[in-house]
């Protein structure tokens, strides 16, 4: 059972809100439910079929790497009474996501393609491919939009413009690299490589304070470490755990998240195909194997509500 959307009625909610993936609820302006959905968004839009499994893919995924970089960063996460729900602290949500970025892919190498650079304020070494590696990791932030696409921002404009204090931001970049470093080691035990990643962080009493999820499919790109420099050497394609084959099947097929574009029709096939990835990403991940639980949205629901009176 696939599950696009939730309107549930939880005790003290005083807000709702439906986000690309998730739905998320605000109970005593303190506390929040995350609900991971099966929605599946690209380019920014949400595409019109959910993907079976999916939101407790991103749910499991994300709660094993919020405790395993507990000691590095404080999160916002207290439980997960159901394998698509996390409850965790309402935070103030900083309007700057970090982006960082171990290997040229993705946007990062769509910009370099097209002669740039410079991306974010920060050098790219000439002479690159797509997926080389960087000398270090680069710090990418973007601006978190309500709506559309979010936008590529330096550590200069950050400050200039006030969105982050100094003091916070410096702790969000030192947070950054240290939740980079240690996704990336617990990658290549299970042989991967932490491409790049994206952390969302809040203000919780006035301390910065890792939010949402973190290196899941949804924000992170995996490659395959095994035969990845015979790969580079031979120019071809990264064999790749993330859902960037999702936006290259879109470009195909013509969308890119244009005005005017329409998203192609998903086959049950290819919603199958994309099943499978997420689950296979799950158990490359985290050396688990993996467990589908189908509850109804009344049992979810049940669920909770159980998790908030623990509290």
């Amino acid at each position: 059972m696939s599950i696009q959307t939730t309107e549930f009625s939880l005790p003290g909610a005083t807000a709702v809100y439906h986000g690309k993936v998730r739905d998320v609820y605000t109970i005593n302006d303190e506390i929040l439910v995350m609900v991971a959905s099966d929605r599946i968004s690209a380019f920014d839009v949400i595409l019109p079929r959910p993907i079976p499994f999916k939101g407790q893919v991103l749910n499991q995924i994300a709660a094993y790497f919020l405790d395993a970089t507990k000691d590095i960063a404080p999160n916002w996460l207290i439980s997960t009474p159901d394998p698509r729900v996390a409850i965790g602290y309402k935070c103030e949500p900083v309007k700057v996501e970090m982006v960082i970025r171990g290997y040229l892919s993705g946007h990062a190498a769509r910009e370099y393609k097209s002669g740039k650079r410079i991306i974010c304020g920060v050098s790219m070494p000439d002479g690159m491919k797509e997926n080389d590696r960087f000398p270090e990791p680069i710090i990418t932030p973007t601006t978190k939009a309500a709506a559309g696409h979010d936008e590529d921002i330096s550590r200069d404009a950050i400050l200039s413009n006030g969105l982050v204090s100094e003091k916070d931001y410096m702790v969000m970049e030192d947070y950054t690299r240290k939740l980079f470093a240690r996704g990336t080691e617990m990658a290549a035990k299970q042989g991967l490589i932490l491409v790049d990643t994206k952390y969302e962080f809040g203000l919780l009493n006035g301390k910065v304070v890792l939010m949402d999820e973190i290196h899941t499919p949804d924000s992170s790109r995996y490659f395959f470490l095994e035969g990845y420099q015979e790969r580079q050497a031979a120019g071809a394609h990264q064999k790749q755990l993330s859902k960037e084959f999702v936006r290259e099947w879109l470009i195909e097929n013509g969308f890119m998240g244009k005005e005017g574009q329409t998203v192609p029709a998903m086959s049950d096939e290819w919603i199958k195909t994309i099943s499978d990835r997420y689950i296979e990403l799950y158990e490359h991940v985290t050396g688990k194997r993996f467990v589908p639980v189908m509850n109804s949205l009344s049992e979810i629901e049940k669920n909770i509500i159980t998790g908030l009176k623990a509290l």
